[in-house]
């Protein structure tokens, strides 16, 4: 054969080989492209109606999944995972292949904002169940601002981060300014508590929940002894502690996070102390007793959450959880079944709304602020102008020997 004619021949077949190659892009895509953490989707776009199971939609989580906060962490992505698992089919049913998008913000401020800049690239996210801690939700809200991207916090008790005037913030749980008065007032008329010592972790939620507490104390006469912050992640905190035992306060109040409220009450103990300790919803895990030992017992607490266990109907709903989830549901995990549940309906009447077709971020946001009179398993929720619910509550707890007793909700 001549060169000319192989050349031919070689030219023919490349033709052929593109136009074959062209032909498949064009008709079935690639499996992976509906992978979770893809960015395939227009956010506004119909539904597919392929074999994948329809349209991609990502509800994220953001909370620590690794580091010492890990333990509420996953409680929190699995309890949105549980909300997102049963209603999977009545979104399959809609168009739609519903997906949890787990993020780990490891309660470090810096993350929880590279974390939501990347949500909010990507147009498959249109919903965010979270933070846990608020120093971490608080500039992370700001992407989520510039998105339009909703977020719904099953934790965030901080009074600041519905005060700045975002739309796209909410919470189903109490803010500060109830959590820390009550617990308070309760410490005093309850307890009979007439001095205290305060320490908090210097971060967004601790201080300002301990000034929450502070003012409260002193508006009702019980002498405050002290006033001190420690830092996170360190493993002795003896000077503050030196402290607060010398100054013989009936009550030790700790706002916080519960690896260092484990470390300071130990060391309290150790040093002789005999008097009350009380936190906030932070010290809400049972790795507090990992960490304390004996010294946990008798430590109360606030939290923004009640006792899923205390109704039949809240202990039906543990049982399908452990089952579905392969683990017992932890600190927050209703909660966050109920934030994702209120994103969902949201959703849900965002795409109805839209005819049926994939809704924009906007229209979700919408959906969800408007939220009013939402009847879950374990709390209901309006939202007022500002994202808070007006139906938050908090509630009292007692560490014992095998973890916190429910004592109940605080009037």
């Amino acid at each position: 054969m001549s060169q000319k004619k192989l050349t031919t021949v070689l030219a023919s077949m490349l033709l052929l080989s593109m136009s074959l190659v062209g032909c498949n892009s064009q008709g079935t895509a690639p499996a992976q492209n509906n992978q979770s953490g893809g960015n395939t989707a227009s956010s506004g776009g119909s539904s597919s109606g392929g074999g994948g199971g329809g349209e991609k939609i990502l509800i994220a989580t953001q909370s620590p999944l690794s580091g010492s906060q890990s333990a509420i962490g996953d409680a929190i992505k699995t309890g949105a995972g549980f909300a997102i698992e049963k209603r999977k089919e009545e979104f399959k049913q809609l168009g739609f292949d519903l997906q949890l998008f787990p993020q780990d913000d490891q309660a470090d401020p810096k993350i929880g904002v590279s974390n939501a800049e990347m949500l909010v690239a990507n147009p498959d996210v249109l919903g965010v169940v979270g933070h846990f801690n608020t120093g971490v939700a608080i500039p992370s809200s700001v992407k989520y601002e510039s998105g339009s991207l909703v977020m719904v916090s099953p934790a965030n008790s901080g009074v600041t981060l519905t005060e700045e005037g975002k739309k796209t913030v909410h919470r189903i749980c109490a803010r500060d300014d109830a959590q820390g008065p009550k617990g308070a007032k309760y410490a005093k008329e309850v307890l009979g508590v007439k001095s205290v010592f305060l320490i908090h972790d210097k971060t967004a939620y601790g201080q300002g929940l301990v000034d929450q507490v502070k003012a409260q104390f002193e508006k009702d006469g019980v002498q405050v002894l002290g006033y001190e912050g420690v830092n996170q992640g360190e493993k002795d905190y003896n000077f503050v502690v030196n402290t607060a035992v010398a100054s013989k306060p009936d009550m030790i109040y700790f706002g916080g996070i519960y690896p260092e409220a484990g470390i300071i009450v130990k060391q309290a103990r150790e040093k002789g102390y005999t008097g009350m300790f009380m936190g906030g919803d932070g010290i809400d895990s049972p790795d507090l007793i990992k960490i304390a030992g004996a010294a946990a017992e008798g430590v109360y607490l606030t939290a923004l959450a009640g006792d899923a266990k205390q109704s039949e109907e809240g202990r039906k709903w543990a049982e399908e959880y452990e089952k579905v989830m392969g683990k017992k549901p932890g600190t927050y995990s209703d909660y966050a079944y109920e934030s994702a549940n209120v994103i969902l309906d949201g959703l849900a009447a965002a795409i109805k709304e839209n005819g049926g077709k994939k809704p924009t971020r906007e229209q979700v946001l919408e959906k969800v602020h408007s939220t009013k009179d939402y009847q879950g398993k374990f709390v209901k929720v309006t939202f007022d102008e500002k994202g808070d619910n007006e139906f938050a509550d908090v509630f009292m707890y007692k560490f014992e020997k095998e973890g916190t007793k429910f004592i109940g909700k605080i009037e």
